[in-house]
C-alpha cells in the first residue's frame, strides 16, 4: 500500500478537500460544515485501485465510525462497497496515520456509534429521514 499511487475523487469538492489534506499534511483545518474530517484511502473493490476517501471525523478511544451516508441518497456511498471487499484501510487523523481494519455494526453497538456520530454531525439525523435504507455504520479497529 505505503509506494501505490493514490486517485483522487471525481467530485470537484472532493479534490479540493483532499488535495489541501495532501499539501499541508494534515487534516485540521480540512472542514465539512464546520466540522472536522479525516482523511481515509482504501481500496477500490472492483479495480483494486487505491483511493481518497474524506469522511467526517466520529472518534472514540482510538477506534473511529464511518457512516455511509451518502447524504441520505437511495444507494449507499461508492467507499462503502469498497470498504466491505477491503477492510483494511489507512485513516489520517490530524497529521497521524494509522491502519484500521473496518467492520459493520448493529444493534446496541451500532446505536451507541450513531450516537456519537450524530453528535459528531447532526446532519446525519435527517439524512436517516430522508432514505428508506438503514445507514450504515463502520467501525475501525486499529490493527
Amino acid at each position: 500500500m505505503p509506494d501505490e499511487k493514490v486517485e483522487l475523487s471525481p467530485a470537484d469538492w472532493v479534490q479540493e478537500q483532499t488535495k489541501k489534506i495532501l499539501e499541508t499534511g494534515t487534516t485540521e483545518g480540512v472542514e465539512i460544515q464546520g466540522r472536522p474530517i479525516v482523511l481515509m484511502t482504501l481500496r477500490g473493490a472492483k479495480t483494486g485501485k487505491l483511493r481518497y476517501t474524506p469522511v467526517m471525523r466520529v472518534e472514540h478511544g482510538g477506534r473511529y465510525a464511518v457512516v455511509a451516508s451518502k447524504g441520505g441518497a437511495p444507494e449507499h456511498p461508492t467507499w462503502y462497497h469498497n470498504i466491505k471487499a477491503h477492510p483494511e484501510i489507512r485513516l489520517q487523523d490530524g497529521t497521524e496515520t494509522k491502519t484500521f481494519v473496518a467492520r459493520e455494526v448493529d444493534g446496541a453497538e451500532r446505536a451507541e456509534w450513531w450516537e456519537r456520530a450524530v453528535a459528531a454531525f447532526p446532519p446525519y439525523a435527517e439524512y436517516q429521514q430522508k432514505t428508506e435504507r438503514r445507514i450504515p455504520v463502520l467501525v475501525l479497529e486499529p490493527k
